[in-house]
């Protein structure tokens, strides 16, 4: 047992360790998911070093029954894993504004979130980046479309990478 955690240990320090690759001072593109029906996010992600950046999504939903959008800041801290493959994790928040109409029901409202963000993402040689990431949810406010607090949000990005 005492091995099993020194190693657990060690392989947490060699993670935190590691050297990042010099990641892209910005990066634009579209990050594409599945949270209450933000299906897509435009991406912005600003280099503030060798190994953390910003990122600000805005995100939308236009349907039948409800028109959204949300805006999303996340500070990201970025590991490099082999080559053009990084891992990152961070944390941030957001805001954003809904109108539900069925039925001849009409509501609408504000909210907040708070969100971590998990991901790995590769840098092709050309200035393209591509990634797949996790950013669980959690919402301030209880009156809104959804059933409940709390939105996990799966997510592909596709992103240009330039200076």
């Amino acid at each position: 047992m005492k091995k099993i955690i020194l190693s657990a240990f060690m392989l947490a320090g060699f993670a935190f360790n590691a050297q990042a690759q010099d990641i892209s001072k910005n990066a634009l593109g579209l990050r594409l998911g599945d949270n209450d029906g933000f299906g897509g996010e435009i991406s912005y992600q600003r280099g503030l070093g060798d190994n953390n950046r910003l990122e600000v999504d805005l995100g939308w939903r236009n349907s039948n029954d409800v028109d959204a959008f949300k805006l999303a800041g996340l500070y990201h801290w970025v590991w490099n894993i082999d080559g053009g493959f990084n891992w990152y994790a961070g944390a941030g928040g957001g805001l954003g504004s809904w109108k539900y109409d069925k039925y001849g029901v009409s509501d609408s409202g504000t909210f907040l979130f708070a969100a971590g963000n998990i991901g790995i993402e590769y840098n092709f040689d050309i200035p393209l980046q591509i990634s797949l990431d996790m950013r669980p949810e959690l919402y301030f406010n209880s009156d809104d479309w959804r059933d409940d607090n709390f939105g996990p949000d799966i997510a592909l990005g596709i992103r240009y990478k330039f200076d």
